[in-house]
């Protein structure tokens, strides 16, 4: 992806033609005496930028669960047909547009890594036109939500509430656009602290408008407090964003904002299009399950069980997606400084950190299982099927900890296109078709569910395994530094038609 930059910007190294190779993968990763001081340094590091991220996840999550009591308390038809609208919103709306941005992990870190930060700023412009544009087509497909509703089965007036809710819900869409690149705006420089913070404050103002709006608008109040939140975090990231622009030695005075060649969208579309699929088809893939057990014997409880368990996961899944954006975070960030051998040393702690806290995880789903089905339901059938389908559930966090941070490294190295296949073969080819075999064929009803869904998620992480094992970090940086040398060989080249104008004159 080229990009112009001034002379002199970033490390001496990337200006000079005759700088050295990227060291060897010997000589990268040769254990020095002081190795263990540098891996828990490593995960300071790691740390430091995780644990906001965490917190951030968490307060998301927490949002979403006001918002669903908040539609709870308007009616069951409203709860129902809100929460239909929502779950449509999600799958073909904001994880849509949350996969686009996915590609700035990889290209912003890297920039950021080799100082570029010309390379940064057009990439922040690039994505927040391409999510802008990609709102048009998915705005379409909300307007005849209940049309598409109706046409798989749904009854009428659900897919009509679940209309209403969704057509108030269109502003966020504009603010999606925005929130989702400035959070990885920063997030690849390694600032994480605004987005938690802004995300807190916006959350103690969630609570207030949802109460105010919801008794003067009903259930449009609703849909539109979440939107209206979202603002409130871009307005608050926005302002930071400009602050530390203008403090860090007027970074902003780089340019790179509205300089971008054809070369660059082709570039960043091709991330985003492997970005996109790779959160969508996980995404998707939980969605199908939910409606495959619609189709069981005792669909009605089976329903309820598997939301309530994938309610305990969603709120694993916000540090497993925080480590997943944190080490993209670090290897890029190295790549782009072309340091391999502290990009795979960063790989290597976030991929260890990622198996405990899937065994801790794991325990705490084990231990709650007997406390977390009374939360959502006072029906014995359901508590006691809840406590078993956990055991299975904690199986599979054990390795979904590992999945999201091997897809966090992939993304690091700009390979997001490995964790398609990956995805493809572990829950599309995989998963879905045993968990058909094992729930109606062997009929084990929803436990056959989850064993599909565990033997599609191992498969998915052995590929991920392979492709990072077969990864040669020195040739990684070399191309990370690729980004870096172009932008030099665009600066002398625009030097050499500047001097022979000069000269001309």
């Amino acid at each position: 992806m080229s990009a112009t930059s001034k002379p002199g910007v970033g490390d001496s190294h990337l200006c000079d033609k005759t700088a050295p190779a990227p060291p060897s993968l010997t000589q990268q990763w040769s254990w020095p005496a002081n190795y263990g001081k540098m891996l828990l340094s490593e995960s300071r590091k790691q740390g430091r930028i995780a644990l906001p991220l965490v917190i951030m996840n968490l307060a998301w999550f927490a949002k979403t669960a006001i918002t669903t009591a908040f539609l709870g308390r308007l009616g069951e038809l409203n709860l129902a047909g809100g929460a239909l609208g929502f779950t449509f919103a999600n799958v073909t709306g904001f994880s849509v547009l949350n996969g686009l941005s996915g590609a700035m992990e990889p290209i912003c870190g890297q920039a950021y890594g080799a100082k570029n930060f010309r390379l940064l700023h057009k990439t922040l412009i690039m994505t927040i036109s391409f999510l802008l544009l990609a709102t048009l087509p998915i705005s379409f497909l909300w307007l005849n939500v209940d049309k598409i509703l109706i046409h798989f089965g749904q009854k009428r007036d659900i897919s009509i509430v679940a209309r209403t809710y969704i057509s108030y819900l269109l502003p966020d869409l504009l603010v999606t656009s925005f929130l989702c690149p400035l959070r990885a705006y920063l997030s690849s420089q390694c600032i994480t602290l605004p987005t938690m913070f802004s995300t807190g404050v916006a959350l103690a103002f969630h609570i207030p408008i949802n109460i105010l709006l919801s008794k003067v608008m009903g259930l449009r109040g609703v849909s539109m407090a979440v939107w209206i939140t979202d603002l409130i975090i871009v307005l608050l990231l926005s302002i930071y964003v400009v602050i530390l622009e203008n403090r860090q030695e007027k970074r902003w005075r780089e340019g790179g904002w509205l300089n971008q060649s054809v070369k660059d969208w082709i570039m960043m579309l091709k991330l985003s299009g492997s970005c996109c699929l790779n959160t969508c088809l996980e995404w998707w893939c939980y969605e199908i399950l939910v409606l495959l057990s619609g189709h069981l014997a005792n669909a009605e409880q089976a329903v309820g069980v598997l939301v309530i368990v994938l309610n305990f996961d969603y709120l694993l899944y916000s540090v497993m997606l925080s480590l997943a954006t944190c080490v993209s975070t670090r290897v890029s960030n190295e790549l782009g400084a072309n340091q391999a051998g502290r990009a795979y040393r960063s790989a290597r702690v976030s991929l260890a950190a990622a198996i405990i806290l899937g065994c801790l995880g794991s325990l705490l789903m084990v231990a709650a299982r007997g406390i977390w089905g009374p939360l959502f339901s006072h029906d014995k059938g359901i508590i006691r099927c809840v406590k078993k389908t956990m055991l299975l559930m904690a199986l599979v966090e054990v390795f979904n900890f590992p999945l999201a941070v091997c897809g966090g490294i992939v993304r690091g190295t700009a390979r997001p296109w490995m964790g398609t296949y990956a995805n493809l073969a572990g829950f599309y080819l995989v998963a879905l078709p045993l968990a058909m075999v094992f729930a109606f064929k062997l009929h084990l009803a929803l436990p056959g569910l989850f064993i599909g869904l565990l033997i599609g998620i191992v498969t998915c992480l052995m590929l991920l395994l392979v492709f990072i094992a077969c990864i040669n970090w020195a040739e990684e940086a070399g191309k990370a530094q690729t980004l870096a040398s172009n932008v030099q060989a665009q600066v002398a080249t625009d030097g050499a038609n500047e001097q022979t104008e000069n000269a001309q004159v």
